[in-house]
């Protein structure tokens, strides 16, 4: 099958949560086989229209990222000369839906959206902005794609019928987990960019209320918020338990995350908890704090070994009651978000979208 993606930016430019949600996706089609182009912003130096690398095709409709006027005028003949059997776009910037959407027509291709939102420029989600070029976007796609049943009920309440929205979930790798040792033991494990949102004071202080008792937790990321996360630990006189390792590659964090006994989640806001979904795969109990722009407990819910908590005292309760459960270092319970389920649920969509235009 030949995909064309179109997205103005890309992993390339900047590695954005969306950026890289695109990047899996691109990888799990070329790894399959299937062929790959993306319409996108030149990222490279050289004056070529195009570059071939890791097996996708990728066209530079502009010579950079302060063309995007251009861009939009120039893709559906970009599409139109791939001739793709699906087109799957993201929706920002919503210019770029408009252009997959003339793209789609002039190739005659259906047309998929990746809804995956991004934090405004405060550094929170809102839902779907009701802008003209959103709305557009919620009309326009044959079907739309969200990481989260959170994100397809915000697509939802734009009009967008529930029969052309679906839920397909960031993938996980469960054979690389079940590859990768453990680590030295911890028994609580937090993982997530250091900023605002993640509301990491919420752990500390359910942690501070354990003081009498032993235990170790480890902190995987780095950002703007770490020093006075140090500094809380320090000030609720629990820093000699609480160990801070900034930044870590996947596999230093499939290991942490094999050695933990439990994965805390605190973010108040997620379209989809990625760290979470590798945790738990790797056998971690999941303890989520539940706000109302975050998916996370998504994953948790009617399972036997996740907590869905609603204050520091509930999260400190959560982490007693999981010390009853047994530890564990991989768990097939989440076969539906391993790479291998994903990749097939794009497929089958796309097959799908294939079968409503006649073209097989």
């Amino acid at each position: 099958m030949r995909i064309a993606f179109v997205s103005f930016e890309t992993i390339h430019h900047r590695p954005t949560e969306t950026n890289q949600r695109f990047k899996r996706i691109v990888d799990l089609l070329t790894y399959r086989g299937h062929e790959v182009h993306v319409c996108c912003a030149k990222f490279w130096p050289d004056e070529q229209p195009r570059l071939e690398q890791d097996d996708v095709v990728y066209h530079g409709v502009v010579p950079d990222l302060e063309a995007r006027q251009s861009f939009v005028l120039r893709v559906p003949f970009t599409l139109r000369s791939i001739a793709p059997d699906i087109i799957h776009a993201g929706v920002e910037p919503t210019g770029q839906v408009r252009a997959a959407k003339w793209g789609s027509m002039l190739a005659r291709a259906p047309l998929a959206l990746e809804w995956y939102p991004e934090s405004d420029l405060e550094g929170s989600l809102s839902g779907v902005p009701d802008d003209r070029g959103h709305r557009y976007a919620a009309r326009k796609p044959d079907r739309i794609v969200t990481p989260s049943r959170l994100v397809s009920t915000w697509v939802r309440e734009r009009g967008v019928p529930g029969d052309r929205v679906e839920v397909v979930p960031n993938p996980i790798d469960l054979e690389r987990i079940e590859s990768t040792p453990p680590d030295d033991r911890v028994d609580v494990v937090y993982a997530r960019r250091l900023d605002e949102g993640a509301n990491l004071e919420s752990l500390l202080l359910g942690l501070a209320e354990l003081r009498d008792r032993n235990w170790q937790a480890l902190i995987l990321g780095d950002g703007p918020e770490r020093e006075l996360y140090e500094g809380l630990t320090r000030d609720l006189r629990i820093d000699d338990r609480v160990t801070f390792n900034g930044k870590a590659t996947r596999e230093e964090r499939i290991a942490a995350y094999r050695s933990a006994h439990v994965f805390v989640q605190t973010a108040t806001e997620c379209v989809f908890p990625t760290e979470l979904a590798w945790a738990l795969g790797a056998g971690c109990i999941g303890i989520v704090e539940y706000h109302a722009n975050s998916s996370a407990h998504e994953l948790v819910e009617g399972w036997d070994r996740g907590f869905r908590t609603t204050s520091e005292q509930e999260l400190a309760d959560a982490i007693l009651e999981a010390g009853s459960l047994d530890h564990r270092t991989f768990d097939d319970s989440f076969a539906n978000l391993d790479r291998e389920r994903v990749l097939e649920s794009y497929l089958e969509m796309y097959q799908d979208l294939q079968d409503e235009y006649g073209l097989l």
